[in-house]
């Protein structure tokens, strides 16, 4: 079978003297190494898209982190500058993309930045710099100019039982490499918590009764998809349920010939 498209979410970035819409390659390596996909960026044009065309020609949508945040305005919260920095247009694309995806029972994965979306645009609100939190642990990254350091694999999450996640890993304890400010607060009407830290922050969610994979992780399983084991387990199984979807297409077209 032929690599299956998905589509993959872009930041509008300016430099060069240019606009770039852009992923950082870990992402796209994962989608490769471990999914075994063909990622297709998907520039931040918004409601210029034909999001409905876009989905009926790829298998797969996946969500990469970024440096910045989901506009608070979004959830009925103040945007300041210290909550920053913001990417509209990135916004406009990737929450109804997630919202017609969803809907539409494409396979979803969703990470850092992305689960984030994935709770705004299925009707939950975010905390914003948590760490200030009583009781709240510091999830932010150390500092540190080495990339390796920073997303090193250091925290315990906690897989709830009976959830996908949980089909995935096990119930039980997984180490990831979870470095936000921000976290889920209020949840999506849609959506169930798969996984918390020790400190109980939300750290992954699935969609409700889906007729597809539809997972959001906090942490970077990207990072080190090519040696850590629950890491790779993760694409896998984005990556099967992408090549399922892919064959049920198939199967669809074949039978209205």
């Amino acid at each position: 079978m032929h690599q299956p498209l998905v589509a993959v979410s872009t930041d509008v970035r300016q430099f060069d003297n240019y606009t770039w819409h852009a992923a950082p390659q870990q992402y796209l390596e994962a989608a490769i190494a471990g999914a075994g996909v063909f990622p297709l960026l998907v520039p931040s044009f918004g409601d210029r898209l034909d999001l409905d065309m876009l989905l009926d020609r790829v298998d797969g949508v996946m969500m990469t982190g970024s440096k910045s945040n989901v506009d608070p305005r979004l959830y009925g919260a103040e945007a300041t500058e210290a909550n920053g920095p913001y990417d509209h247009a990135r916004d406009s694309t990737t929450l109804p993309l997630i919202r017609r995806a969803v809907e539409r029972g494409v396979p979803l994965l969703a990470i850092c930045r992305g689960i984030q979306e994935m709770n705004v645009a299925l009707g939950g609100s975010l905390a914003s710099e948590i760490q200030e939190r009583e009781g709240i642990m510091d999830h932010r990254a150390p500092v540190s100019d080495n990339q390796d350091e920073r997303f090193a694999i250091r925290q315990p999450v906690k897989i709830k039982e009976g959830t996908c996640l949980a089909a995935v890993f096990g119930a039980g304890e997984i180490q990831v490499n979870s470095v936000h400010r921000q976290a889920v607060e209020r949840l999506g009407q849609t959506l169930q918590i798969e996984a918390v830290a020790e400190d109980g922050t939300v750290e992954a969610v699935s969609v409700r009764d889906s007729r597809a994979f539809a997972v959001g992780v906090q942490w970077h399983p990207e990072y080190w998809v090519n040696s850590d084991s629950a890491s790779q387990k993760i694409f896998r199984a984005f990556g099967e349920a992408v090549r399922l979807h892919a064959l049920a297409r198939g199967a669809t077209r074949a039978a209205a010939e």
